[in-house]
């Protein structure tokens, strides 16, 4: 492999942290997209073969995570239920993602996100786009609607309630172990909601002696 294509290879890499490094110096809004690429020691031109703009760098992973969850759908056992198999997925989608990134990177991330609207609305884009990739592959499933929607919008909501917890924890535990909790709160919330009310049992009256009327 010669020397150029060792280059190109390392390059997402490089300009992903020179701009999560930029981001937490300078601002978000501050950095441009010229600095991030001077900083990685690349061009603009190569920046924009990797990213659309400055705001895709930190959803540069989203199409992958996409992906995994999908293929963790498609490949859980037939028996499962879909939110069964959805939140299957969404439980090895975070182990990965725990191995993978440094939870400096991921919470620097999430500060961003959190702080700026732009943001924000990237990533419900991101996250609408999910949904509907996932009920996709739960219909390949033969999961019918509107089962297949809520599976799919319930699962993102457990691993949204997930992802939170873990990366708020002083020391992160076992992100998938907190989306596995997530889903046994929702469960346990549903099954109280489903559980017949009972009724007070009333005292019975005390028989009249007639005492007092005498």
């Amino acid at each position: 492999m010669g020397t150029m294509a060792r280059w190109e290879l390392d390059a997402r890499g490089r300009l992903e942290k020179a701009a999560m490094e930029l981001f937490q110096e300078r601002g978000y809004v501050e950095t441009t997209v010229e600095e991030i690429a001077t900083c990685a020691g690349l061009t603009e031109r190569t920046f924009f073969r990797y990213f659309a703009d400055k705001r895709e760098v930190l959803f540069s992973g989203s199409k992958e995570l996409e992906k995994g969850i999908v293929d963790g759908i498609v490949s859980t056992s037939r028996e499962a239920g879909p939110l069964e198999a959805v939140v299957a997925a969404f439980e090895a989608a975070g182990a990965k993602l725990q191995d993978r990134r440094d939870i400096r990177f991921v919470r620097a991330r999430y500060a961003l996100v959190t702080n700026h609207a732009e943001l924000q609305e990237r990533e419900l884009i991101k996250l609408a786009s999910l949904a509907m990739a996932v009920t996709k592959a739960l219909r390949v499933r033969g999961v019918p609607e509107p089962a297949a929607s809520l599976a799919a919008e319930v699962g993102i909501a457990v691993f949204k309630v997930g992802f939170e917890r873990w990366v708020n924890e002083r020391k992160p535990s076992d992100l998938a172990a907190q989306i596995r909790a997530a889903a046994d709160a929702l469960k346990a919330v549903a099954a109280a909601r489903n559980a017949p009310t009972k009724r007070p049992r009333r005292k019975p009256r005390a028989a009249r002696s007639g005492l007092g009327n005498r």
